[in-house]
């Protein structure tokens, strides 16, 4: 048991943990609670619906389980529903504005980091087209890309399609290749599930991608620029180690660069220097003052 208001940890995801990005980079995050904090921790995989929910979470109080993650927006709603019959238990959950008695929302600010991916990505397209598939058209990271890209390259056509929903992967793929006959040759593919088999794709066609939430450059040097990151896992433990020390609020919490929440990932080779320079000059300059470029 830990010696702070936690006992045990659990965590609810919609699709999967091994997808490689967002729900991976949730399952690190409790690992390193279970580590850092020495607790048990909990996970379920596939919950997309109140029901599944409602039963994972009965499951879960069963354990002994007082604070429970769900890993993405969806949860909101369900927890709000259901929170009052559990008030042993802190429901955590990301990305959405519902919050309440033992409810906290850990958001990302993605503006930014779309916008210096959409500056990567306009200053070294060969074609003066990139292209953005995203999963949804509330995604902060888009108009940020598109900002960004304009700021970069006032010349620079950028291409946006919805899949949404963040796993289609045929649909994602059939919106790639339609870009493709438009002359995008950089691509930011933004939805967790459609993600990597997008950037094989990207990559088995030569072309070249901004890497999404996580530190993609494992899909090659040539194939990444670089990538916008988000520290999921790192929140996890934060706020696990608020609400160990009872400081975690019932609250809409933000984070972005200036809370190493957010970060660009490794820069590919083929960024010229004094260009890579110019970014993380902008990143630091943001950091410090929370203006981008264009403001």
């Amino acid at each position: 048991m830990g010696q702070g208001n936690i006992h045990k940890v659990g965590m609810l995801v919609e699709h999967t943990v091994h997808d490689q990005v967002w729900g991976q980079k949730g399952y690190m995050g409790l690992l390193d609670i279970k580590e850092e904090l020495n607790v048990d921790v909990y996970f379920k995989q596939h919950i997309q619906s109140k029901q599944s929910a409602q039963k994972a979470v009965e499951e879960f109080s069963n354990e002994g389980v007082n604070l429970i993650f769900g890993h993405g927006s969806s949860f909101g709603k369900y927890f709000d529903q259901f929170q009052s019959q559990y008030p042993e238990i802190q429901f955590v959950y990301f990305n959405g504005n519902i919050h309440g008695e033992n409810i906290t929302s850990l958001n990302f600010n993605a503006h930014a980091m779309g916008f210096f991916g959409g500056m990567v990505a306009a200053g070294m397209s060969k074609t003066d087209n990139v292209g953005i598939v995203a999963a949804y058209e509330w995604q902060p990271e888009i108009e940020g890309f598109y900002e960004g890209a304009l700021y970069q390259n006032p010349d620079a056509d950028v291409h946006i399609q919805y899949v949404n929903g963040w796993d289609n992967s045929t649909r994602a793929k059939m919106m790639f290749k339609q870009m493709r006959t438009e002359d995008v040759d950089v691509f930011y593919p933004a939805g967790d599930g459609f993600n990597v088999p997008l950037m094989k794709s990207i990559k088995d066609s030569d072309l070249q991608a901004i890497g999404y939430v996580s530190d993609q450059s494992n899909f090659g040097d040539a194939t990444v620029l670089t990538s916008t990151v988000q520290h999921v896992d790192k929140l996890y433990l934060l706020a696990a180690k608020r609400f160990n020390k009872g400081e975690l609020p019932d609250d809409v919490l933000t984070f972005d660069f200036q809370d190493d929440a957010i970060s660009l990932g490794d820069f590919s080779s083929t960024v010229p220097k004094e260009f890579k320079q110019k970014i993380k000059s902008a990143v630091k300059e943001y950091k410090e003052t929370g203006k981008l470029p264009n403001q």
